[in-house]
């Protein structure tokens, strides 16, 4: 089973980006479920959610606590909460941001998971240049089938498309597009060094 806890804050999208993976999962044939968990619901606060991907139905209902990945969509939330609590030893974090997690002050992380398993990526920024709002959900989630391989990227844009439509879904997928090749070249970067 892989379990993959969102970290982010109201407002941008993490509920709908564990529903995403979810339905992306469910599209290659997976099982899969997501939930979240809300403290103060309001814009800006905290939120947490919850997926979790198998091929065999789950039955597990808790809070993921040991995660097999870890998505955080605001990197202020590195100063306020443990994010990485709990992540397993060859576990994976995709944080949104432009800098590399080295810059960020994460070598203890890098190093204590295996090479290439901490990345970022500048989520927001392609949200911004394609749909024109802060909503990084659909490049974490590309970003994470590039790091992991779990998923396929046309079924992340797949799923954006089946919730949203139209013009919502193509800028959706176009974001997914510019991350997942993102993480793709930060990867081949990575092995050529």
């Amino acid at each position: 089973m892989y379990q993959i806890r969102i970290h982010g804050r109201g407002g941008q999208g993490v509920v709908t980006a564990a529903e995403m993976l979810s339905v992306a999962a469910f599209t290659e044939g997976h099982h899969a479920q997501a939930f979240p968990s809300f403290g103060s619901e309001r814009t800006g606060a905290p939120v947490v959610a919850f997926a979790r991907i198998d091929n065999k139905e789950i039955r597990l209902r808790e809070p993921v606590f040991a995660p097999d990945v870890i998505l955080v969509q605001d990197k202020t939330l590195l100063e306020v909460a443990d994010v990485f609590g709990g992540v397993r030893p060859d576990g994976y974090v995709l944080i949104n941001s432009s800098e590399s997690p080295e810059e960020m002050g994460l070598q203890k992380l890098v190093d204590m998971l295996p090479p290439g398993h901490v990345m970022t990526v500048p989520a927001t920024r392609f949200a911004l240049e394609k749909i024109g709002r802060p909503l990084p959900g659909a490049a974490m989630l590309a970003g994470f089938a590039a790091m992991t391989g779990v998923l396929k990227l046309e079924n992340v844009q797949a799923a954006y498309s089946a919730r949203f439509g139209g013009r919502i879904a193509q800028a959706n997928a176009d974001v997914a597009q510019a991350a997942y090749e993102y993480i793709m070249a930060k990867r081949q970067e990575a092995q050529n060094a």
